[in-house]
């Protein structure tokens, strides 16, 4: 039966993800509120989001804020660098790497140094942050969008490591970080083939 829900679950989000529609530029007219419903719209943003809150719950003590500072932070500079005319190669293809990748350290809790669990958030936030930047046309209001869609971000990790927090120490939490690292990696898979 989970399986089962689990399949129809990724099925949608494959039917909503492919290719990644969230930065089409099309009809952009960015604000605050765009920035808000952004991460609610783009599966790969919502995956990652919600995968860097999961680890930072798996991982425990200082990483618990650490990793969801670090996200946030390095967001706000990739978009920064976006902003000051800097090229980020291949940054779409980052992105789907990141929801491919994030979703392995969920189903696996792969031990690494905190150091290296930082880096690799870092790389996955700088990449959504100037993909974020990239989308920000002359005359859309930039800090309103993104200071929307950092809020978003902080509510949706806030859920995930609620969530991980309400369920640690019980086999459900080891089900369900299976069962969404399955789920980043099949959808980021998905991007990565589209990107």
């Amino acid at each position: 039966m989970k399986i089962k829900c689990l399949v129809i679950v990724t099925g949608l989000l494959l039917i909503q993800s492919l290719p990644v529609y969230a930065h089409t530029g099309i009809n952009a007219v960015l604000s605050f509120t765009e920035g808000l419903l952004h991460p609610l719209t783009g599966v790969d943003h919502l995956l990652v989001i919600l995968a860097v809150g999961l680890w930072a719950v798996l991982r425990g003590r200082r990483e618990l804020w650490l990793l969801p500072c670090s996200f946030l932070l390095m967001m706000a500079a990739g978009a920064g660098l976006c902003f000051a005319g800097f090229t980020l190669s291949s940054a779409e293809t980052w992105l789907a790497f990141s929801v491919v990748v994030s979703g392995l350290f969920v189903s696996t809790n792969y031990k690494m140094s905190s150091a290296v669990a930082v880096t690799f958030v870092a790389i996955f936030a700088l990449s959504h942050g100037y993909i974020h930047g990239m989308a920000l046309q002359t005359g859309a209001d930039a800090v309103g969008y993104m200071g929307g869609f950092l809020l978003t971000t902080v509510l949706l990790q806030g859920l995930s490591i609620i969530m991980g927090l309400l369920l640690s120490g019980t086999s459900s939490l080891k089900i369900m970080t299976a069962g969404f690292g399955l789920l980043c990696t099949v959808v980021g898979t998905t991007l990565l083939v589209g990107a």
